[in-house]
């Protein structure tokens, strides 16, 4: 299968002739084909993933694995806060970003994998939603080598589980750490603080003293650079 490839070479824009390779090859594993800003989404289940990325490897070429992440869709599209001029400025998280809707705990979490195909000049992108309370996908890293880093890392921050993954742990946080900090439910200020005891002559862990906050800015201020009527401010 990897000898040859389907499609002649293409750039930049997914055309007619791969959408087709892929609906020869994957219709029946992929839930929904999405294009946007020249790049097309798969997504699929995740009992199918494994068999998607070899073909789109090995029959489309997409031959590098450039990323792979974990998300939390849980308040995908809400606003932090609401407020006039800030959020016309981007102050507001995610205003801009198209809302999904009502999500199930069976889209609680996506994990997403980043392609690119050298040949083809062209990338593509595959997402598998996962469940809230067992968020887990097969591992990949037997396909793609540096999914395994990659598969740690989503484990580590969002606690997703990559199935017969070699060496599953946490690869950023500190030992012991508790609970996974990309989360939305993860309070920003953490659960524990760290300091260094002068008596004991170690360091310590303690619950966390601050209160959680959201930092909506206090002043808008005019920028003198440009007039009145130009509608430019900055904080």
């Amino acid at each position: 299968m990897s000898g040859s490839s389907e499609i002649a070479p293409i750039s930049h824009a997914p055309g007619d002739a791969i959408k087709k390779v892929i609906h020869k090859h994957l219709d029946a594993l992929i839930d929904h084909m999405i294009e946007a800003h020249g790049e097309l989404t798969l997504e699929v289940k995740t009992a199918g993933i494994k068999e998607v990325l070899i073909t789109l490897r090995d029959v489309l070429h997409f031959e590098q694995l450039t990323d792979l992440l974990g998300i939390d869709y849980s308040t995908y599209g809400q606003a932090e806060w609401k407020t006039d001029k800030a959020t016309e400025s981007g102050f507001s998280r995610a205003c801009n970003r198209p809302p999904l809707g009502e999500l199930p705990d069976s889209h609680r979490f996506g994990a997403i994998y980043q392609l690119l195909s050298l040949k083809h000049n062209l990338r593509i992108r595959v997402r598998v939603f996962l469940n809230a309370s067992d968020p887990r996908v097969p591992s990949v890293s037997q396909i793609y080598n540096n999914a395994n880093w990659l598969e740690r890392e989503a484990f580590d921050l969002f606690g997703i589980l990559f199935e017969d993954h070699p060496d599953l742990r946490r690869i950023l946080t500190d030992y012991g750490f508790i609970g996974y900090p990309f989360r939305k439910d993860f309070p920003i200020s953490g659960h524990v603080e760290m300091r260094y005891d002068a008596n004991q002559k170690r360091v310590v862990y303690e619950p966390v003293d601050i209160e959680p906050r959201v930092l909506v800015p206090r002043v808008i201020r005019h920028d003198n650079r440009y007039g009145e009527n130009e509608g430019h401010k900055h904080v």
